[in-house]
């Protein structure tokens, strides 16, 4: 193959990748919300998003800001047709799908040894259940149009388990194993399917946790970068997955965590301070 045919076949490859309707669950704030406002910042009026959130007024005020580029589907996504209804909802407003950022979840604190039934499932069913169901029921619309990409919001807790994160942390490491999996399955069909996981971040349920700031300048004093990550760093994150720069990651996950994770054997150690 010449240089010029094969130019051209990536310049057709990357066309594919980009992404013009996108559905953004947990929109109503934080994370969610920053990833509609960067997208449809980039595509400068030509994308349209569909935001999901069970805070009916939190999608009405995100929505406010966009105009027609925005509609919105407040639901608990925790139910069992939760996926079929959000794909409905897209396909009625925008017409297709070509990716969705996964962003809604929960957070219900309790160790393993003393976790409700009730909670553990709620977590599971919102956490790692909902994304999957959304995927399945987007499967056929996103393969038939030629493929896309879809990104769920794990966490690092997916990796570092916690005490106070009995059922919170598992649910996002099967999340993240979900998301490999469909990675495998449905790679052929042009569909790409990969995570990010957060570190400590400014953002939805860790804001009232950081609200002390003595509190807050102690975490990030962990943190190699010495500063908590906030919700435009993760949606840079998803958006370049999303888009057609990340054409050939497919299964992967990206640590959002300001290299907390590879400082983890260092914290509460004395560590001199780097060389000026």
């Amino acid at each position: 193959m010449g240089r010029d045919a094969s130019e051209g076949k990536r310049h057709d490859l990357l066309r594919r990748w980009f992404i013009y309707r996108l559905i953004v669950t947990g929109a109503a704030s934080g994370i969610g919300r920053a990833v509609a406002k960067l997208f449809l910042a980039r595509n400068r009026g030509a994308g349209r998003v569909l935001l999901v959130d069970r805070d009916r007024g939190g999608l009405q005020a995100v929505a406010s800001e966009f105009g027609e580029s925005a509609s919105i589907l407040p639901i608990d996504l925790g139910m069992v047709d939760a996926g079929s209804r959000v794909v409905t909802a897209a396909l009625g407003d925008m017409g297709g799908i070509d990716g969705i950022a996964s962003n809604a979840g929960v957070l219900l604190p309790g160790s393993l040894t003393t976790l409700s039934v009730r909670d553990f499932d709620q977590v599971f069913a919102v956490n790692t259940r909902a994304t999957w169901l959304i995927a399945q029921a987007a499967f056929p619309i996103m393969r038939d149009g030629g493929g896309g990409s879809i990104v769920a919001t794990a966490s690092m807790a997916a990796w570092t388990p916690a005490p106070s994160l009995g059922a919170y942390a598992p649910s996002k490491a099967a999340l993240a194993m979900v998301m490999r999996q469909l990675a495998n399955e449905w790679g052929p069909y042009g569909i790409r399917c990969n995570t990010v996981s957060p570190g400590p971040t400014l953002s939805g349920m860790n804001k009232e946790l950081f609200s002390d700031l003595t509190r807050r300048e102690a975490r990030a004093s962990t943190i190699p970068t010495r500063r908590l990550g906030d919700s435009e760093d993760v949606a840079e994150a998803i958006l370049f997955l999303l888009g057609p720069g990340a054409v050939q990651i497919n299964g992967t996950d990206i640590l959002v965590d300001g290299g907390l994770s590879t400082a983890l054997m260092t914290t509460g150690l004395q560590v001199p301070n780097a060389p000026a």
